[in-house]
């Protein structure tokens, strides 16, 4: 049975951290954060299930009750956001150059294969190599902070300017560089790597303005070996009805890249391995509501759930108001 961590509010605003197992969930006792306990892990050095057992078992927790009161957050952050780096990279799944490849694709040169296309399968060549060698290196992007990172139930919010909000249903990588500069894989969560696809579309050389939004994490961390299969289910509620529902797939078995390729190609940057920071790695989809027609409005809910995840993510759509911003000269 795999561990999955929380971080919880309790109705005081402590944040405390919960272990469970199957449908036991407990509080970590004296453990302020799951970054907190990662740190004491490293220090130990042992795993994180090791540090959680050695930690103790305090209060019960209903993972259901509290999820529908809203209690749970984002399970990682860093007291300094600017401390916590979220990124990703995207044509890493089986399938996901289709719907780019119909963005990108000039029908005046439908013959020539897109730059997507020819990185997609890229990919597929070299995105999964032998251990010790160095394979394809992926498409790369940079999202923002960690005052980007959005917890469950919280809105994701697009720009005044911004053109689209869209879903994308997905894996987080979540790291803590060690005090030697090693990255840690803490394991990963369900996430949305929200995006503007209408800014993108326009242009593929706008792909890193339309990345630059928010993004949010399920609830649960799941610790230990990733899994390879993960299937799931994206849909939009719009008034309380589904407007569109899509099964997902996740996991190596789905991918064109192996986690480990992603991971190198990451942290093979030196300003990507300074110790005590937090990165939260987005590793792509293949399923966009996007490239079925839809188009999102403010008030339309995400949800996206899949196994072996025991609760779902879910983010209302909300626009942020117009602001001008007036550069100074000094």
């Amino acid at each position: 049975m795999s561990l999955r961590l929380m971080q919880h509010r309790d109705a005081d605003g402590i944040v405390r951290v919960i272990a469970a197992q199957g449908s036991r969930a407990a509080v970590v006792p004296g453990v302020a954060s799951v970054r907190d306990l990662a740190m004491r892990a490293i220090a130990a050095g042992q795993g994180l299930a090791q540090e959680v057992a050695a930690a103790g078992e305090g209060a019960a927790i209903d993972l259901q009750a509290e999820f529908v009161a809203g209690r749970f957050i984002a399970p990682i952050g860093h007291d300094d956001p600017a401390h916590l780096v979220m990124a990703g990279t995207g044509l890493t799944h089986l399938g996901s150059a289709e719907g780019r490849d119909k963005m990108h694709r000039d029908a005046a040169a439908a013959e020539k294969p897109t730059d997507s296309m020819r990185m997609f399968l890229e990919g597929i060549d070299g995105g999964k190599p032998a251990p010790g060698i160095v394979g394809q290196q992926p498409e790369w992007f940079y999202k923002g902070d960690g005052s980007q990172l959005v917890g469950p139930g919280a809105p994701l919010t697009m720009p005044a300017f911004a053109q689209d909000g869209g879903e994308e249903p997905e894996l987080a990588g979540i790291y803590l560089i060690g005090p030697d500069g090693t990255p840690h894989r803490l394991g990963l969560c369900l996430a949305n790597e929200f995006s503007d696809h209408v800014t993108e579309r326009h242009n593929y050389l706008w792909l890193a303005h339309s990345k630059l939004r928010q993004a949010s994490l399920g609830p649960e961390l799941l610790v230990g070996a990733p899994p390879s299969d993960v299937r799931g289910v994206s849909r939009i509620v719009r008034d309380g009805a589904t407007l569109w529902e899509k099964p997902f797939l996740s996991g190596e078995d789905h991918m064109s890249h192996s986690l480990a390729n992603l991971e190198h190609h990451h942290f093979k940057y030196a300003q990507f391995r300074r110790p005590g920071d937090i990165h939260v790695h987005f590793f792509g989809t293949a399923t966009l509501s996007f490239s079925d027609g839809i188009r999102t409005e403010e008030g339309d809910v995400f949800e996206i759930e899949a196994h072996p995840f025991t609760l779902p993510l879910r983010n209302p759509l909300a626009r942020e108001a117009e602001r001008r911003v007036v550069v100074k000269a000094l």
